[in-house]
């Protein structure tokens, strides 16, 4: 295949916890053949990105190529576009709870919660 025809598609950057691979969605539209109504399309992309350079959000140019394995069928020409994605895990959402429950705040000072089992508790342990 001839570099002039090689297919060449713009996508964003949906995953990239593979090393030196990265997940390219690319949103496209399509008539519907019966009801003629414009159906949203996502196709998904693997991509070889040697350097580890995408990170999630980022909007890339990728090439076709060789296979590479058995889903990359793509490399990445370059990225046009990075965009800042919060990066937040389960567990520091959880350990915030577990503090907030415990009665701890970051000041220091004690989390007053009312409610209607806590009064229930109270006359149990009297």
């Amino acid at each position: 295949m001839s570099k002039e025809m090689r297919k060449v598609r713009t996508g964003q950057v949906v995953r990239t916890s593979m090393d030196r691979t990265a997940v390219v969605e690319m949103v496209w539209k399509q008539r519907h053949r019966v009801y003629r109504k414009q159906m949203r399309r996502v196709t998904r992309f693997y991509v070889h990105d040697p350097l580890n350079q995408c990170k999630v959000g980022d909007t890339v140019r990728i090439q076709e190529t060789r296979p590479i394995s058995k889903m990359k069928h793509w490399r990445l020409l370059e990225i046009l576009q990075r965009r800042q994605v919060a990066d937040v895990q389960p567990i520091e959402l959880e350990t915030d709870l577990d503090a907030e429950i415990a009665g701890d705040t970051e000041d220091g000072s004690p989390v007053v919660v009312a409610d209607s089992d806590a009064g229930e508790e109270e006359d149990s342990e009297e």
